[in-house]
């Protein structure tokens, strides 16, 4: 099943769940505005960030878009050049009180530096256009930590209430870019034991916890996980299944499906990537009694972090770091919490608990604004 059905068959399991009729149910399924794209993982993830900034309770609606390229087979000339030409075709459907871009998979802070630059040059400096920028450019304090960070705050909420916490535990982390790497190194400043991590350059193990500083400063160095002196090295497959109390895949959408979630050894699963889990994988992870925190919240940091850099920019007035981690821990922790009323509620697992909570606060709206007619 591909992103989009996927994301559809969520949505409307919480559309019948909240009872929403047939017509407002049709209409939350419709796009404002959509460039044409051939994927339907963009169309997928557009509707992931419409809930997600639901339920995180900010104010804003949800987009997404993207460029296919490979951008690691690209020079950095060729990165902005491309960028600059995509932002040249979208500045007039951008903007600080329309749709605001930020950094996800393949882009970065000076992708970000990029696109305000051009778009200013077509409607004069506004910071507010993109978030996730550099601090120079108006970028706010710890946005680049803000998804691996909310993601141990989602952690930590979910443990919690299971009478558990992270020091006590071991994490399998798949992914170690941006939200992997902080959710390692957040985990293991707690007293959390990472004990397996993969990326893109294969994949390492320690049962009794891997040195993530060490490791980091070994990915800096040679630009690979392999080779670590402080751990073995294992099949990236392997990692999703190997023993561990929390899981918590970072990285690519899908990679939890019918043929290994029966294998899954985890007790928690922390989905920090998009749609990392399909609804098959979902279903046999359920009824093996494993937890799953959705995406839609779990991953939810960066694009609250983002509303903070948004909200910083409008005042002219920036936080300190401090500030922008409390105000996260304390948006996370209310998500949660609203979460779980939801879940009780309607008598559901913590995904349908997101969902029924992103579906109706967003449907609310709608019929607020008379959109529906």
């Amino acid at each position: 099943m591909n992103a989009l059905a996927a994301t559809n068959r969520y949505f409307r399991h919480a559309a019948r769940i909240l009872g929403l009729d047939s017509k407002l149910e049709q209409s939350l399924l419709i796009p404002y505005r959509e460039v044409k794209v051939e994927p339907d993982e963009v169309n997928a993830l557009a509707q992931l960030m419409t809930r997600k900034t639901a339920v995180a309770n900010i104010p804003y609606g949800g987009a997404k878009g993207g460029i296919g390229c490979k951008p690691g087979e690209l020079s950095r000339s060729e990165l902005e050049r491309l960028t600059r030409v995509f932002t040249q075709n979208i500045h007039d459907l951008i903007g600080d009180q329309t749709d605001v871009p930020a950094p996800d998979m393949g882009t970065n802070a000076q992708t970000m530096a990029w696109i305000l630059d051009e778009y200013s040059k077509f409607h004069g400096h506004s910071p507010a256009v993109v978030t996730g920028k550099p601090l120079d450019l108006g970028g706010s304090l710890g946005r680049e930590a803000a998804t691996g960070r909310g993601v141990v705050y989602a952690t930590e909420a979910l443990l919690a209430e299971h009478g558990k916490s992270i020091k006590d535990l071991k994490f399998a982390i798949q992914g170690f870019g941006n939200v992997g790497t902080w959710a390692a190194k957040l985990i293991h400043e707690i007293g959390g034991k990472v004990v397996a991590v993969s990326d893109i350059t294969g994949a390492v193990k320690n049962p009794n916890g891997i040195d993530i500083p060490a490791l980091l400063k070994h990915k800096a160095e040679t630009g690979s996980l392999i080779n670590f002196n402080g751990a073995d090295e294992m099949s990236a497959d392997e990692l999703l299944v190997y023993e561990c109390d929390v899981l918590i895949p970072s990285a690519l959408g899908g990679v939890l499906n019918r043929e290994n979630a029966r294998d899954v050894r985890a007790k928690f699963l922390i989905e920090a990537a998009n749609h990392p889990t399909d609804p098959e994988a979902d279903e046999i992870l359920s009824k093996k009694g494993v937890t799953v925190m959705p995406d839609i919240y779990a991953n939810a940091g960066g694009v609250t972090v983002s509303y903070f850099e948004w909200v910083q920019n409008i005042q002219g007035f920036r936080w300190d770091e401090e500030k922008v981690n409390v105000e996260l821990k304390r948006y996370m922790t209310s998500g949660f919490d609203e979460i779980r009323k939801m879940c009780r509620t309607h008598d559901c697992n913590l995904r349908m608990g997101a969902f029924t909570l992103g579906v109706n606060r967003v449907a609310r709206a709608t019929l607020l604004r008379g959109w529906e007619a």
